[in-house]
């Protein structure tokens, strides 16, 4: 009796380690590849806030998104039997960087697209508008930098010694008289959460010369304001990165600005990233994102001239409706969208 329920209990603990190995393989252990799949098109008119805008609206405008996940064996065994995912090498998407690098390089180009967004939509509306510094943004943290261990990428400094920072010259400033080894209170915003740090300053290869340093990559975040408080854009927070939402934030933004319904009772999707002249660039991911659009019954989908190939046979293979209309600038979507005949 007592050797069969050895036997049991030893078969039972094989058994439930078997089952833990299995779990954790398939579902836990990482592997090298990331999978993309079409993301979601949200409506841009809840993340933008104009103070005094005309936020009437028939139709929508929407951003369009990509899913990227990093795969365990259970999502590669799922993906391989979806015609709409790809999967990839992780190496593609991050190179050198570390995740936590990669998050924070798109927070960054996504802050970097509002304010270009900002930017091209006052110009258009013919609003005067300012630039100024914000905070310094921890890009990246090199692994082998000896202050790694006090800063995380994604971080905000805000105050270096009690003093305001706020942008790149402002600390090189401050940081002229001291030395190597010299020790600064840091100020940092992380996660939304204060802390502060004391740190040894570094020393840093300037051209031929040195100076000391934090020894991290830091930029600059910019505020884009105006004289008018009624202009003025607010974005709520996003919840997703990159700079490919820049041209369906513009043209948000100068609805806002702007008398009428520039989406003239359509349901508008798009994609492509702007700068402050207009100009509308390409973006990667346009094949998922067709298929985003057409999911949330998109009429209409702004697509960046070079991307418009990639886009039209995506759009092709699944038979959507939607019209695809390829853009270089911002005013290539106004004159679009200001031709259309708007609906009952």
């Amino acid at each position: 009796m007592n050797k069969f329920r050895d036997s049991f209990v030893f078969k039972l603990f094989l058994y439930i380690v078997m089952v833990v190995m299995l779990v954790y393989l398939v579902v836990f252990m990482p592997t090298p590849y990331i999978i993309y799949q079409p993301g979601s098109a949200e409506e841009v008119q809840p993340m933008i806030n104009v103070k005094d805008g005309d936020t009437t609206e028939q139709g929508t405008f929407m951003m369009t998104t990509v899913s990227a996940r990093y795969a365990n064996i259970a999502l590669l065994a799922v993906a391989s039997f979806n015609s709409n995912a790809e999967i990839d090498k992780k190496e593609s998407r991050l190179g050198e960087k570390s995740e936590a690098e990669y998050a924070a390089e798109q927070v960054f180009y996504m802050s970097n697209s509002q304010s270009s967004a900002m930017e091209a939509a006052y110009k258009e509306a013919k609003v005067a508008y300012k630039i100024l510094p914000e905070y310094l943004f921890v890009f990246s943290v090199p692994k082998e930098a000896d202050n790694s261990k006090y800063f995380n990428p994604g971080d905000r400094i805000t105050e270096v010694d009690g003093e305001p920072i706020s942008d790149n010259v402002a600390l090189t400033t401050l940081l002229t008289n001291k030395k190597v080894g010299d020790i600064v209170s840091i100020k940092l915003n992380r996660g939304g959460e204060s802390l502060v740090e004391n740190v040894p300053l570094v020393s840093i290869k300037d051209g031929s010369e040195t100076r000391p340093g934090l020894g991290i990559i830091i930029a600059t975040m910019q505020k884009v304001t105006t004289d008018d408080p009624g202009k003025q854009v607010e974005f709520v927070n996003t919840q997703v990165g990159g700079p490919s939402a820049g041209l369906m934030f513009t043209m948000e933004i100068y609805n806002q600005l702007t008398e009428g319904d520039l989406t003239q009772g359509y349901r508008v999707a798009g994609t492509g990233t702007i700068v402050e002249d207009g100009t509308v660039g390409p973006i990667g991911g346009v094949k998922h994102k067709i298929v985003a659009a057409d999911r949330q019954n998109a009429e209409i989908f702004f697509v960046p001239k070079d991307n418009y190939e990639e886009a039209k046979a995506r759009a092709d293979k699944i038979h959507t409706t939607m019209k695809l209309i390829p853009v270089s600038t911002v005013e290539d979507a106004l004159s679009y969208m200001n031709n259309l005949e708007a609906r009952p």
